[in-house]
């Protein structure tokens, strides 16, 4: 992130969908490296330090903090916070830097071009908007210095058959397309150093200048691997970057050439998402509708934040943020939804069994199939094809649950994912209704016991689906379950097994998972 602000939502948003990707890998058991950071340098921050007279040092000691706290505040797993200010990633820079130059691909010249301070970058005439930034929508500064240039132009060819050979490069298609738009164009060579830019890494073979900040920044994503060393080995190429829609071009052109030049192999997929307006307005100072992840956090819960912005904001698509839309995604599904389920099905068996999970006779199960009509639903339809309708055992239930949340998963469509959880939920509801085990229990004590068994342990199971999502909701989940706390990775995939859940155990009834607003 680039502190020049304290950040905004969609600062949030971007960390939540990385640590629900980072989160998930982990519970398959894959060794995970999930960094962030700050990017701190460049004639923006410069700028604003003076502004509020202080150092450039001083204002990003200040800002990045902001940014530090909310991945606190959010319960982001990240393994590292990585600051481009600090000495191991200047040392990197400079490392890859030499390996370039000495390659011959950085050579002096002159430069005249239109600039934008926020992006830090320069735009072509034809890729301006009246004379403004197309991202900013602010005047463009004409700028002409002695620079050294990057022979980007050098590896058009084979950065534009990289990108069709491998399709997975960018996700989604559409941004993928527009970088490929932009590559079938005459690619000029890149400008890396400023003159009027005081406040960055000293260009390494001109001390008089900086090196271009879009250049070093990118260089983060070695340097927080210790590039050359052992865990580079093991953690490059990386499998994900995520990054916002603006700096697609940054990061598989610029950053792609670069590590190209450098004999580096490319990230294996630039993961992209999209902005967030508010209540169908860009968020702006300006227009006062930035609206602090902090306070929402702490208003709403955490948990409850980051469902809606996965949920709400179809990946890799711009999304609509509103207070409204979360008070009511809030009630609707996370407190009439999940929790409602959990304090009704715990209630009933504190009621009926003395708070244990029920003792039933196997037999009994097939009494208390799940009806198939339920399952009409097109997309549970597709993993039942030639069955359908049917009653199913919930062990055949959850087999489906899981594939179709895998399936999602795998295409990193994480809204998709979350929903089919609820999906799930809901026909758990519908359970609970065509059984009503609240009568039941007047006649049937065996099959009542069946039914809050197959309730309790589907509970069990939707703590393992929203883990990554709600981790903190899947710890008050188990908790309630009388689950005692597990080194993860080492059960996660035994845990996916219908009927893990031992019967006699006892349960405790806590709080309110979502209490109602």
């Amino acid at each position: 992130d680039y502190p020049s602000e304290k950040p905004h939502l969609g600062h949030a948003l971007e960390k939540i969908q990385a640590d629900v990707i980072a989160r998930h890998k982990r519970l398959q058991n894959f060794e995970v490296h999930f960094s962030t950071g700050t990017d701190e340098h460049g004639l923006k921050i410069q700028r604003y330090a003076q502004e509020e007279n202080k150092s450039p040092q001083e204002f990003v000691d200040e800002t990045s903090k902001y940014f530090k706290g909310l991945c606190k505040v959010l319960n982001i797993s990240n393994d590292d916070f990585i600051r481009t200010t600090e000495k191991r990633h200047i040392k990197v820079v400079e490392e890859v830097f030499k390996r370039i130059y000495e390659k011959g691909d950085i050579y002096k010249g002159k430069y005249e071009g239109l600039y934008c301070v926020d992006c830090e970058s320069y735009y072509l005439p034809k890729d301006s908007e009246d004379g403004k930034c197309p991202v900013h929508h602010k005047p463009l500064e004409t700028i002409e210095e002695e620079t050294y240039f990057f022979r980007m132009s050098k590896y058009q060819k084979q950065l534009l058959k990289y990108i069709q050979e491998n399709k997975n490069f960018i996700i989604p298609e559409s941004r993928r397309n527009e970088v490929l738009s932009r590559l079938r164009e005459p690619l000029q060579d890149l400008s890396i150093s400023r003159k009027m830019v005081e406040w960055g890494i000293p260009f390494p073979i001109d001390k008089k200048k900086t090196l271009f900040v879009w250049i070093e920044a990118l260089m983060n994503y070695l340097s927080t691997i210790d590039y050359p060393d052992e865990k580079f080995q093991k953690f490059w190429p990386v499998n994900i970057h995520l990054i916002g829609k603006d700096i697609i071009w940054h990061h598989s052109v610029i950053w792609g050439s670069w590590l190209l030049s450098a004999g580096l192999p490319l990230p294996k997929t630039i993961l992209v998402h999209g902005f967030i307006t508010v209540e169908g307005q860009k968020m702006s100072k300006s227009l006062g509708n930035v609206i602090d992840p902090v306070y929402l956090a702490d208003k709403y819960g955490v948990d409850a934040l980051r469902y809606y912005l996965i949920k709400a904001i179809p990946f890799g698509l711009d999304g609509d943020f509103s207070i409204k839309g979360l008070e009511e995604n809030y009630n609707a599904q996370l407190a009439n939804g999940l929790g409602n389920l959990l304090a009704r099905v715990l209630a009933m068996t504190e009621k009926y069994f003395k708070a244990k999970v029920p003792i039933v006779d196997k037999s009994t199960f097939d009494m208390v199939r799940f009806k198939g009509e339920r399952l009409e639903d097109a997309k549970w339809a597709e993993y039942d094809k030639d069955n359908r309708p049917k009653d199913k055992s919930f062990k055949e239930l959850i087999e489906q649950v899981w594939k179709l949340y895998q399936d999602n998963f795998d295409k990193l469509q994480l809204d998709k994912t979350i929903s089919s959880v609820w999906q799930f939920i809901s026909l758990l509801d519908g359970y609970v209704q065509d059984y009503q085990p609240f009568k039941l229990i007047k006649t049937d004590k065996a099959k009542t016991a069946a039914v809050l068994y197959n309730l309790l342990e589907s509970l069990r199971h939707i703590g393992w689906l929203i883990r990554p999502f709600l981790p903190e909701t899947s710890d008050k989940i188990f908790a309630q379950l009388g689950i005692l706390k597990q080194e993860e990775k080492k059960i996660f995939n035994k845990a996916k097994s219908w009927g893990k859940l031992a019967s006699g155990a006892k349960i405790r009834k806590g709080s309110s998972l979502f209490p109602r607003l």
